[in-house]
């Protein structure tokens, strides 16, 4: 019985402890040897239960000195054994700048507060070596000339598009400027109005000047200068010459070659007694006021143009042309700097691809 007791207490002895198998800690790297300036990445995995907790090992920026740590990457976590076990590799990515060979100590993981460490590595780090030339050693190699690069049309597809839209834009901040320092509307307003018969409108007009009375409020210069150039309107558009700026006696004149004398008589009383109420200062009479309206009718209904009477009215365009208003300047200030910051833009764009691409 004793015997049996000693054998189990002795196996006991030499089996290892539940926890102290059940994390194990791995260093590995993917180029033990490297040259200046390259990279490669050393694994450091842990497997352990899937209930526990690892802290890797956290580095600022080198290993040890002489090795750089250029990027620590995300933990890969692979489940085992129905997940019961996990294996979480963590990568590292290290470089040299100075040759050597380097001793990289254990690196340690704590879990669930206890500390374990990998094995050690080592990485071989080499020079680039020149080739010499033992032949010629005093030769020396010159300056090599500057490459040009091959021609791609996307590295000109933007210079090029900017190119061409530079001269428009210049060309429309141009007229922009020159709108706003004429003060020209930018928007003109056409009207379209039937054309009136010249013999309608001064009728139109006369009867206005009947409904208005004005040779009743004492000033018959008034009066008379409504009157006549209510006249001289209907002669220049009836006979074609401009009555508006020729003498009395001129109008006259000009009507003897064009109609009938008898149709002048009441037209001769009008412009003398006009005449005379403009620059004698001559006071008429209300009946002779009264006459020279009907003289002015007498004379449009005897010289009218027959045509007139049956002709359709044909539309005509009357244009209206409106002052700038205080909004159409602040749009058109508004506008130029748009323009001028689109055409500064185009304009710094295409010096700037220049200077990269010929640099």
């Amino acid at each position: 019985m004793k015997k049996y007791l000693i054998l189990i207490l002795f196996t006991l002895c030499f089996i290892p402890k539940g926890s102290a198998q059940s994390v194990t800690v791995d260093a590995t790297i993917d180029s033990l040897q490297i040259m200046i300036g390259e990279q490669t990445a050393i694994n450091l995995q842990v497997s352990m239960d899937a209930n526990q907790h690892a802290v890797f090992p956290a580095y600022i920026d080198t290993l040890i000195r002489g090795v750089e740590i250029i990027d620590v990457q995300k933990p890969d976590t692979q489940y085992l054994n129905d997940k019961r076990r996990m294996l979480i590799t963590q990568s590292y990515i290290v470089t040299s700048f100075d040759s050597a060979l380097y001793y990289l100590p254990p690196m340690q993981v704590e879990v669930d507060n206890q500390t374990y460490a990998s094995n050690p590595l080592a990485l071989k780090v080499y020079s680039y070596s020149i080739p010499l030339d033992s032949l010629n050693p005093d030769y020396f190699f010159g300056q090599k000339a500057n490459m040009k690069p091959d021609f791609v049309i996307g590295d000109w597809i933007g210079l090029i598009i900017c190119a061409f839209l530079v001269i428009p834009i210049l060309i429309l901040l141009i007229y922009l400027c020159k709108r706003l320092s004429d003060n020209k509307p930018i928007i003109r307003k056409v009207k379209v109005e039937p054309k009136v018969p010249p013999h309608q409108a001064a009728m139109s007009a006369i009867e206005k000047i009947k409904n208005e009375k004005v040779w009743k409020t004492g000033d018959p210069k008034a009066y008379y200068t409504q009157l006549t150039d209510v006249i001289r309107t209907y002669i220049r558009d009836r006979f074609g010459f401009n009555a508006l700026e020729m003498t009395s006696a001129e109008i006259l004149d000009q009507l003897n070659k064009e109609t009938d004398k008898d149709a002048l008589k009441d037209l001769k009383d009008l412009l003398l007694t006009a005449d005379l109420v403009k620059f004698a200062k001559h006071n008429p009479m209300i009946n002779e006021n009264d006459a020279n309206l009907v003289n002015a009718i007498d004379f449009i209904d005897e010289t009218k143009n027959p045509e007139d009477e049956n002709k359709t009215p044909q539309p005509t365009e009357i244009t209206i042309i409106e002052k700038r208003s205080l909004r159409a300047k602040i749009l058109l200030i508004a506008g130029i700097v748009v323009v001028g910051a689109a055409l500064a833009f185009s304009v710094i764009f295409v010096c700037v691809q220049l200077y990269h691409l010929f640099s």
